[in-house]
């Protein structure tokens, strides 16, 4: 791809990680606390695939974790800028299936194991994350 396509593609998976954090504080409102831990976890994966895109890159996988990983192999400048999100890309990825199943959990459905505090930690966590993925689509040495 083009750099202008490359650019237009992150730029669509990062637009899609900021309405998952917006939905996520809409389910918190609404007391859906799984629903917002699962779109949590999704704005993590999707910014970082955003970064991806920008490089020309495929993603793979649905682990923010291996996703944040990943970027050092691609581009070193950009991955040691993110190293210090790995403690949430480990959270939001705890989120990814559970939260989403009846079978996920013995004997609870996902909106009797989740809690606010669960919800509230994992937006900041996906905050995080879209704030430092946004320096980086904003920044000069990506920008050219």
């Amino acid at each position: 791809m083009s750099v202008e396509k490359n650019r237009r593609e992150a730029q669509r998976w990062f637009e899609t990680a900021e309405g998952d954090l917006e939905t996520a504080d809409v389910l918190l409102t609404n007391h859906r606390y799984a629903h917002a831990c699962f779109h949590s976890q999704q704005c993590g994966e999707k910014a970082f695939k955003a970064l991806w895109y920008l490089l020309d890159a495929d993603p793979w996988g649905h682990s923010i974790k291996r996703l944040l990983q990943g970027l050092e192999s691609v581009d070193l400048r950009m991955f040691t800028g993110l190293k210090d999100l790995e403690k949430s890309a480990i959270i939001l990825d705890r989120f990814y299936i559970t939260t989403r199943y009846p079978n996920g959990l013995p004997d609870l459905t996902p909106e009797e194991a989740y809690l606010e505090e669960d919800a509230k930690s994992c937006i900041e966590h996906a905050k995080k994350i879209i704030s430092s993925v946004s320096s980086i689509l904003l920044a000069p040495e990506f920008n050219r």
